[in-house]
């Protein structure tokens, strides 16, 4: 897993950075972060409702911080298979 990616999620999420958004959409290999950044991109240019991006956008955050919770975890199962081998 490749951390950078949600990182720059985070950030170009912050800065409304739509174009960059869209690019790393295409370029990460997690495909759930994928459909979040497009699901939020496409309410943010599209929607006329605020309601409706707010919520597409905080789908996308819930989603980084999930992983962000969890890479710990996959470290030290990551550090437990080396101890084994």
């Amino acid at each position: 897993m490749d951390i950078t990616d949600y990182d720059k999620a985070l950030y170009y999420t912050h800065h409304c950075a739509c174009i960059d958004l869209s690019i790393l959409m295409m370029k990460t290999e997690d495909d759930i972060l994928s459909k979040r950044i497009e699901q939020f991109v496409h309410a943010f240019i599209r929607e006329t409702e605020f309601m409706k991006v707010k919520e597409a956008r905080d789908t996308l955050l819930s989603y980084i911080d999930y992983v962000y919770r969890m890479e710990p975890e996959i470290g030290e199962i990551a550090a437990m298979n080396q101890t084994l081998d």
